[in-house]
C-alpha cells in the first residue's frame, strides 16, 4: 500500500509546484464521507434492524475509535441517537478491531481506520409502519499524518420505513483498512515526510534502549552492586580450570543477566498485553501510581527504608549456584539480581517508567540496554581478573551515588504527576511549580555533593574530590539556569520536560492589548474575533488570526518554536492585535445564535463557539486545517497571504511584513 500514499504525494506535489498561488490560499478539505441507513439486523432477532453509519475516508486520513484509551489526544467519535417511543436499543455502537499505530499528530499510539469503516447499533423495532424517525448526530475527528480538521457532527434522521435491502449493506470490517502502511507491525511506518514515522518509533526504541544502558550503569556504581564484582570475579577463578574456561563462563554469566533482566520486559508485555505503554503514558491515574511508586523509590535511596526481596530467594539462589556448571552460572546471575535488588529495583522502576512514551517493544529495549550495562562489567573482569586492580575501593563514595539516584528519581517522579495534571486539567502542577520543584532537587544535590547536607547513612565529609565538585558545580549550574524559567523563560535546555507555556499560572497574562510577551513566551490576549477587532481599531493595528486548536499538536509547536524568536515576539506583542481562535472549542452558543451555514457545498452546523471559527475560516478564506495564520483590517478584509504550519521563523517574520506593509498601504 506505500505505492497508493506516494502517487498521493506526488500527486500533491505536482499540484502544488502548477498551482502554487491558489493553493497556499487554502482549501476546504473534506476527506470523510457518511452514508447511514437501516439494514435488516445481521442476528436475524425478529423486530431487529441495524443502523449502520458507513464511513469512507480519503487515502492517508484516518478517523478515530469510539474507544481510544488517552484523554490527551484527539476526540473519540461518538454516536448520538434519540429513539422515537417503542423503539430500543441493543448495546453499544458496534466498530470493528481497529489499527494501533503511532500517530504523530498526537506524540503518541491511537486506535483508528482508514480507507473505510462502520459502526453499527442494533435497535429492536417492533412495528417500523407506526414508527416515528430515529435521529440524532455522529461527532468524529479526522486527521493525516501532519494536520488534523476540526471536530464535525452530522445529524441523521432515518425513516424506520425506510429499511435498505441486507443486499445493500457495505462490509461491516472491510479488509483494505492498511493504507499508508500504519499497520501493529513495529517497523512499518509512513513514507510521507520522508519516513518521519519510521525514524521517531526507532529513534523511540533507541532512546528507552540508551536510557536503560545509562540506568544500568547508575546501578553498577551503587553499593548493592559495585561490592559484588570482586566477588564476581573470585567466583569464576576458583571454577574455572584454564583461562579459556573462565572467559567462556563469564560470557555465560553476562548472558544469564541479560537473559533475567530482559526477560522482566517480555514478561511485562506479556501480561499486560502491547497496549501497555500507551496505557502507561496516557492514562493519567497510572501515571499517578508512577508518581507514588518513583517517590518511594526515591526515598529508599535516601535512606528511609530498604526494598528487599524475601531472603530465602537468595538463599536458593545462592544454594543452587553452588552446584557448579551452566545451571550454577545461571543461578549465580540470578543471586546477584534478587541481592542487588534494593538498589537495582528502584532503577529498574525506573526505566520501565521511562519507557512508557516508546511503542510495543520498549519493555524489552529498555531491560536489554539495562542488563547489558551491568553485564558488560561483570563479564569482562571475571574473563580478565587482572583488570580488578584498576577498581577504585568501596566506600562512601557509593552511598554518594546512591543518594544523589534517589534525588533525581524525586525529580523525575513529578514528571508523572504534571502528566496526569495535565490530562485531568486540574492545575496542580503547572509550569511554574514544576520548574520549582526541580530547581530545588537540582540545588539539593549540588549541596549535597558540597558536603552541605548529609542523609543517614552519610559519614562527614573531610574533603571534597575535583570530580564531586565538578558534579555538584554541573546540578548547581542548572539550578540557576531553571530560576528565570519561573517568570516565563523558556529553558530551552529541558524542553519538552516541563509542562507547556500555555500551561502556567500567568498565561494569558494582562497589559497591553494584542498578546503578552514574557521571556519569550507570547500569548494572545483574545479568543474573541469581534472583541479583538474592536481592540484593533482602537490601537490603529491589523489583527493577526490564529486559527488554532487545543488538540493541536503542530499550533503548540509553532507557539512553542516560531512565537519566542525575539523579531516574531516583538510584532505579536507590539504592531498587530493577536486573536487565536480554537475551532475545536466546545462551548455551546446561544440559542439565539445557532445556524446552519452552507459553503462549498457543504454544510456547517453551527452549534459551538468552535463550529463558529470554523465556519469563519472555511467562509472567509477557504480552508479548513489548522494552524492558519491571516491578517485583516479594520473591515475583516484579508491583507497580505497566509501562513500554516512551517517551524521555521524567517518565513513567518516574512508573512507578518507583508501583512504590516498591506496594512500601512490602507
Amino acid at each position: 500500500m506505500k505505492e497508493i500514499c506516494k502517487f498521493w504525494a506526488a500527486a500533491a506535489a505536482f499540484a502544488v509546484s502548477v498551482f502554487a498561488p491558489a493553493a497556499l490560499s487554502g482549501q476546504i478539505l473534506d476527506p470523510v464521507s457518511f452514508d447511514i441507513a437501516l439494514y435488516p439486523s445481521a442476528t436475524e432477532e425478529v423486530g431487529a434492524y441495524d443502523l449502520v453509519f458507513h464511513a469512507e475516508v480519503e487515502p492517508c486520513w484516518h478517523i478515530y475509535s469510539q474507544f481510544l484509551e488517552s484523554q490527551d489526544g484527539p476526540l473519540p467519535t461518538w454516536i448520538d441517537i434519540s429513539l422515537p417511543e417503542g423503539v430500543d436499543s441493543v448495546g453499544h455502537a458496534r466498530e470493528c478491531e481497529p489499527l494501533v499505530a503511532y500517530d504523530p499528530n498526537f506524540m503518541m499510539d491511537l486506535q483508528f481506520f482508514e480507507e473505510e469503516v462502520s459502526w453499527v447499533q442494533t435497535l429492536r423495532i417492533p412495528n417500523p409502519a407506526a414508527t416515528d424517525t430515529i435521529s440524532g448526530f455522529i461527532s468524529f475527528m479526522v486527521c493525516d499524518d501532519s494536520r488534523c480538521l476540526p471536530p464535525e457532527d452530522i445529524d441523521f434522521a432515518v425513516a424506520t420505513t425506510d429499511v435498505r435491502p441486507a443486499s445493500e449493506r457495505p462490509v461491516y470490517c472491510p479488509p483494505s483498512q492498511h493504507l499508508c502502511d500504519h499497520g501493529n507491525d513495529q517497523e512499518e511506518g509512513v513514507e510521507e515526510q520522508g519516513g518521519e514515522e519510521e525514524e521517531q518509533e526507532e529513534e523511540g526504541i533507541w532512546g528507552v534502549f540508551l536510557l536503560g544502558m545509562l540506568l544500568g550503569f547508575a546501578a553498577l556504581l551503587t553499593p548493592c552492586v559495585f561490592p559484588m564484582i570482586p566477588m564476581t570475579v573470585s567466583f569464576f577463578t576458583k571454577q574455572s580450570k584454564t583461562r579459556s574456561e573462565g572467559i567462556r563462563n563469564a560470557l555465560l554469566y553476562g548472558f544469564f543477566i541479560i537473559f533475567i533482566y530482559t526477560g522482566l520486559g517480555l514478561l511485562l508485555t506479556a501480561v499486560f498485553g502491547v497496549d501497555i505503554l500507551n496505557v502507561i503514558s496516557t492514562d493519567p491515574f497510572f501515571n499517578l501510581f508512577l508518581f507514588l511508586l518513583l517517590l518511594v523509590f526515591g526515598a529508599s535511596f535516601l535512606g528511609a527504608f530498604e526494598i528487599q526481596l524475601p531472603a530465602s530467594w537468595a538463599n536458593k539462589t545462592d544454594q543452587a549456584a553452588d552446584r557448579g556448571g551452566i545451571a550454577g552460572i545461571f543461578f549465580m546471575a540470578a543471586t546477584l539480581a534478587i541481592v542487588s535488588f534494593s538498589c537495582t529495583g528502584p532503577l529498574v522502576g525506573s526505566a520501565l517508567a521511562g519507557a512508557a512514551t516508546g511503542s510495543f517493544a520498549a519493555p524489552a529495549a529498555v531491560m536489554f540496554g539495562f542488563s547489558l550495562a551491568l553485564a558488560i562489567p561483570f563479564a569482562l573482569f571475571s574473563a580478565f581478573p587482572g583488570w580488578l586492580n584498576s577498581l577504585p575501593q568501596s566506600g562512601g563514595w557509593l552511598n554518594s551515588v546512591k543518594v544523589v539516584l534517589g534525588l533525581l528519581e524525586i525529580g523525575f517522579a513529578f514528571k508523572f504527576l504534571s502528566n496526569a495534571d495535565l490530562v485531568l486539567q486540574l492545575g496542580l502542577l503547572q509550569r511554574e511549580l514544576f520548574i520549582a520543584i526541580w530547581v530545588a532537587v537540582s540545588l539539593a544535590i549540588a549541596f549535597y555533593l558540597f558536603g552541605w547536607l548529609m542523609f543517614p547513612h552519610d559519614s562527614k565529609t573531610e574533603r571534597i574530590g575535583v570530580f564531586r565538585f565538578s558534579i555538584g558545580m554541573l546540578f548547581f549550574i542548572l539550578g540557576i539556569y531553571l530560576v528565570p524559567g519561573l517568570w516565563g523563560a523558556p529553558v530551552n535546555l529541558i524542553s519538552g520536560f516541563p509542562p507547556p507555556t500555555f500551561y502556567s499560572e500567568w498565561a494569558g497574562g494582562s497589559g497591553g492589548h494584542g498578546g503578552e510577551s514574557s521571556g519569550g513566551h507570547v500569548e494572545a490576549m483574545y479568543t474573541d474575533y469581534e472583541e479583538g477587532l474592536a481592540a484593533a481599531r482602537e490601537a490603529g493595528k491589523p489583527v493577526l488570526l490564529d486559527f488554532t486548536g487545543w488538540a493541536c499538536v503542530n499550533c503548540r509547536k509553532m507557539e512553542e518554536q516560531v512565537w519566542p524568536d525575539k523579531e516574531v515576539g516583538q510584532i505579536l506583542t507590539q504592531d498587530v492585535i493577536l486573536v487565536s481562535l480554537y475551532v475545536d472549542e466546545r462551548t455551546d452558543l446561544p440559542e439565539a445564535e445557532r445556524r446552519v451555514e452552507t459553503y462549498g457545498g457543504k454544510d456547517f452546523k453551527i452549534k459551538t463557539v468552535g463550529n463558529k471559527w470554523s465556519y469563519m475560516q472555511a467562509a472567509q478564506f477557504n480552508t479548513n486545517s489548522q494552524p492558519f495564520y491571516v491578517m485583516v483590517d479594520h473591515d475583516g478584509n484579508q491583507i497580505g497571504g497566509t501562513a500554516g504550519y512551517d517551524p521555521d521563523p524567517e518565513k513567518f517574520i516574512a508573512f507578518l511584513k507583508r501583512g504590516l506593509k498591506a496594512f500601512g498601504g490602507h
